[in-house]
């Protein structure tokens, strides 16, 4: 009987292993390539107080990037600045107060805010 039970669990153990990383998605290997780039890119602009402004980001783009990877980093940045939020700092390894300080020059980017 006990082995039954066994069985059952790792039986169960299994399908839902599968379940999960069927729904899982593949990592995305720009984003590999460049984690420590867009974690720089992204300090830079907020510990500078700047604007997350196309041009900022075409310039941090052609610093950070190859040639052929300039226009996906410079997408892949833009995003991380504008769901850039109180939650999500430590990921870019910013201070709480060196974020909200960046607040009032942020501007009007969609999508990001206070989580508070």
């Amino acid at each position: 009987m006990l082995r039954d039970v066994f069985v059952w669990a790792y039986e169960r153990s299994c399908q839902r292993y599968l379940a999960i990383s069927q729904s899982m998605s593949d990592p995305d290997p720009l984003r590999m390539r460049y984690r420590a780039a867009l974690i720089e890119a992204v300090q830079w602009v907020v510990k500078q107080r700047l604007a997350p402004s196309a041009e900022v980001i075409r310039q941090l783009a052609e610093e950070k990037a190859t040639a052929e990877d300039q226009e996906a980093f410079a997408q892949l940045l833009s995003n991380a600045l504008k769901h850039l939020h109180e939650g999500s700092v430590a990921r870019y390894r910013l201070r709480h107060s060196e974020f909200l300080a960046w607040q009032p020059v942020r501007g009007g980017v969609d999508g990001g805010g206070s989580a508070g």
